[in-house]
């Protein structure tokens, strides 16, 4: 069971897409995982045949476990590990417990029925003359457990996700916090002149410009880069850039782009595009979710000047990016009117300091400047 983010304890499996004997390679989707961010497609990090699965389809079992064996080829079989111990759903507040008329119900089923939080009314009994069972309570305890959650649990259950992971971001990392205001003049100009030779599906947006600027910046100071784990920090030698999203029926997720450093804007935006689009319909893959070294989370089209963010742990850094507006600016001399951006800093200054920062914020403007470049 993979972690998608430091809020993640569990997740239930809702449906295997190979079975035993399949062959896999690394990358494949081989299952499908609910979790309190919603769907997640499971991918493989090994090739080889599927030799045996571990966790029945509507199992809940803790991060970490054992979801199913692959044997590389060549390979012996293996005795197979410890079967997963299912977790068990946290109490929830249970409607009372109403009996149906004159019908016979064991003192062991009605005890069980309150424990799981069963309406007895609702329940057939299939015992001698009609009555309810411990066997009976199961099956509606498991029948309810199965249903879909709806649109509202759902949205409940990512809000209580994100604010407990910010919570302990705020409580166990010790924030700094930097700014700067970048000119945009350039950027935009450029951008504009190279959207005027594209097609309008192939034209892009200014928040390309702010990713690739990001994966090159936080290249020249890589204390930004990476996670801060068991005590000591971590820098990744990869760019995954995770890029805050919200999500139509409330919530947020910020899936990483892989490699941004290395990829061309036409990448990167192609990537972007898919992304948001995924996020949307519930079809994330785990790794997008898990791989993210660094965060930017941009508030400008909702008509945000400054962004201060919280840090997603175990990640180091999140980078804030408010809308582009005229205002006045000073140039050589004179007042003018700039597209100006304010951009913001959260570090954990286990990691770096204000000094490493500042010259993160300097090398993100001084590539913006030159955007021909990036």
């Amino acid at each position: 069971m993979p972690s998608l983010g430091s809020d993640m304890e569990a997740g239930t499996l809702v449906e295997w897409l190979i079975k035993p004997g399949d062959i896999v390679k690394r990358g494949d989707i081989v299952a499908v995982v609910e979790t309190q961010k919603g769907a997640i497609d499971v991918e493989t990090f090994e090739a080889g045949v599927v030799e045996q699965i571990l966790v029945p389809v509507g199992e809940k079992v803790p991060v970490g476990a054992v979801l199913a064996l692959i044997r590389s080829e060549g390979e012996a079989a293996a005795a197979p590990p410890p079967a997963p111990v299912p977790v068990p759903e946290r109490p929830q507040p249970q409607a009372p417990i109403v009996t149906p008329g004159r019908a016979r119900i064991s003192p062991a089923a009605r005890k069980h029925a309150g424990e799981l939080g069963v309406d007895l009314a609702g329940l057939t009994g299939t015992g001698p003359g009609g009555a309810v069972t411990l066997d009976d309570v199961e099956r509606a305890a498991q029948s309810a457990k199965l249903k879909p959650p709806t649109a509202a649990e759902r949205h409940a259950a990512m809000r209580q996700a994100i604010g407990a992971a910010m919570a302990r971001s705020k409580r166990e990392i010790p924030h700094y916090y930097l700014g700067t205001t970048i000119d945009m003049s350039r950027a935009m100009a450029w951008l504009q002149t190279e959207n005027e030779r594209r097609p309008i599906t192939e034209r892009l947006l200014h928040a390309v410009l702010l990713l690739k600027a990001v994966a090159l910046a936080v290249r020249q100071v890589p204390e930004l880069n990476g996670f801060w784990i068991n005590g000591e920090s971590r820098p990744s030698q990869d760019v995954h850039v995770g890029m805050g999203i919200s999500l139509r029926g409330g919530g947020l997720v910020a899936p990483a782009l892989h490699q941004a450093d290395s990829r061309s804007l036409d990448e990167l935006m192609a990537g972007l595009r898919d992304l948001v689009q995924r996020a949307r319909t519930g079809s994330l893959r785990s790794s997008e979710l898990s791989d993210a070294t660094l965060t930017i989370t941009h508030l400008g089209e909702q008509g945000v000047d400054t962004v201060y963010g919280i840090i997603y742990p175990p990640r180091v850094a999140l980078v804030g990016f408010g809308r582009v507006l005229e205002r006045p600016w000073s140039v050589n001399g004179k007042i003018e009117s700039r597209p100006l951006l304010q951009a913001t800093l959260a570090a954990d200054h286990r990691a770096s300091n204000g000094h490493r920062g500042g010259l993160f914020l300097t090398a993100l403007d001084r590539l913006l400047q030159e955007p021909e470049k990036l």
